[in-house]
């Protein structure tokens, strides 16, 4: 990135710069893959970028459905211009198969279709590792008001919609996803982050048999090898269909 603009934010996965305006932000999409916050860490080339130009794509489909988003423009293949947002330190997280933590944490059977959408929040805090919480918590602890999480969960729902139909348009299924949110500098709440592979749990429906093909980010937590190529087919179906 030109030294001319500061660094403001190093996270896991991205990097936040100043921009030339004040009211918006440079965000750099970085090689590194995470995962069990941070435990397990690599490299991988060409990730940023492949992230980067996926969630752009996806933003745009979500604008154009009237989602009010943080996301400008691309300035670069790995890095997006987008508006200075206040993050809400909340993890939302829709489940529409059930999967990982879910089916560790209940007795519901991995790969059970959910009647309907489950969200759940989770605390914005590595040194509490990101803790599951309620909305009494969330009430209690100040985080943001009630009407305000209301207006989150309708979003995401709607959210959900909009990427269940984007992703099976490119035979995808969405089997989870993680979201965040800010306050943009009007007070008004717009989705933040990133949708890549990388926040949403993806397989693949080309397949004959019933064996799961994960294309996002359990590629790297299962070792199953491959990322960049699950990444990139992502990629590639979602500018064939454009």
């Amino acid at each position: 990135m030109n030294n001319k603009y500061e660094l403001i934010y190093e996270g896991k996965a991205k990097k936040v710069f100043s921009y030339d305006e004040s009211d918006k932000v440079l965000i750099e999409f970085k090689d590194d893959a995470t995962a069990f916050n941070a435990l397990k860490k690599a490299k991988f080339e060409g990730k940023g970028k492949l992230n980067c130009l996926i969630s752009a794509k996806i933003f745009e489909f979500l604008i154009q459905k009237n989602i009010p988003t943080h996301f400008l423009e691309l300035k670069n293949e790995n890095t997006m211009v987008a508006q200075k947002i206040k993050v809400i330190p909340l993890e939302i997280v829709l489940r529409n198969t059930a999967y990982g933590s879910l089916c560790k944490q209940t007795t519901i059977e991995s790969g059970t279709v959910l009647a309907k959408p489950l969200i759940d929040f989770y605390l914005k805090n590595d040194d509490l590792n990101d803790p599951l919480i309620t909305k009494d918590r969330i009430e209690l602890m100040n985080i943001i008001s009630l009407e305000d999480l209301d207006f989150i969960v309708d979003l995401t729902l709607k959210i959900n919609e909009f990427l269940k139909s984007f992703f099976k348009k490119i035979k995808l299924q969405l089997v989870d996803f993680k979201l965040e949110f800010g306050y943009d500098l009007k007070n008004n709440i717009v989705l933040g982050d990133e949708i890549s592979p990388d926040n949403c749990r993806l397989w693949d429906l080309n397949q004959n048999s019933d064996t799961i093909v994960s294309l996002d980010k359990d590629r790297f937590r299962n070792d199953l090898g491959g990322l960049i190529e699950a990444y990139s087919e992502i990629n590639r179906r979602i500018n064939n269909s454009m």
